[in-house]
């Protein structure tokens, strides 16, 4: 079972991207801003749409977290939306947050990952020590 810690830092990411899925599908116009003009160049759709496909996305994560459905893929989705988010937008007044954010997706993520693929991690690690002690010490 996983530690309440875990869950506590799950439910409180899962609520602030419904929390901002929400707010951004209520206003998209007031979200454009926030992107920078190289970013919204690139865009093949308007902005207005870009943001309403964010806010589905975010709500997505935020559900996926909250009820607790595969949170290593929502965490991942999630830091990866984070790490675009930070890229497109610089860095402005709400960066921290965003770091903030990012962090605690990686450490969801990584708290959750299934156990064949943490088997799988452990097992190249293994490999990686045993290849470091049959090398012999250089002097």
């Amino acid at each position: 079972m996983k530690k309440t810690s875990f869950h506590i830092l799950r439910v409180g990411l899962a609520i602030t991207f419904l929390w901002i899925g929400v707010l951004i599908f209520k206003q998209p116009e007031a979200w454009e801003g926030y992107l920078q003009p190289w970013a919204a160049g690139l865009l093949p759709i308007p902005i207005a749409q870009a943001m309403t496909g964010t806010a589905i996305l975010d709500i997505a994560i935020g559900a996926f977290l909250l009820f607790d459905f595969l949170p290593w893929l929502a965490a991942l989705v999630g830091a990866i939306h984070i790490v675009i988010v930070l890229t497109v937008i610089g860095i402005t007044d709400i960066t921290v947050r965003n770091i903030a954010i990012l962090a605690a997706a990686i450490a969801i993520m990584a708290d959750s990952l299934p156990k064949a693929f943490t088997d799988k991690i452990m097992s190249w690690q293994k490999t990686e020590d045993q290849k470091n002690q049959d090398q012999p010490l250089e002097v």
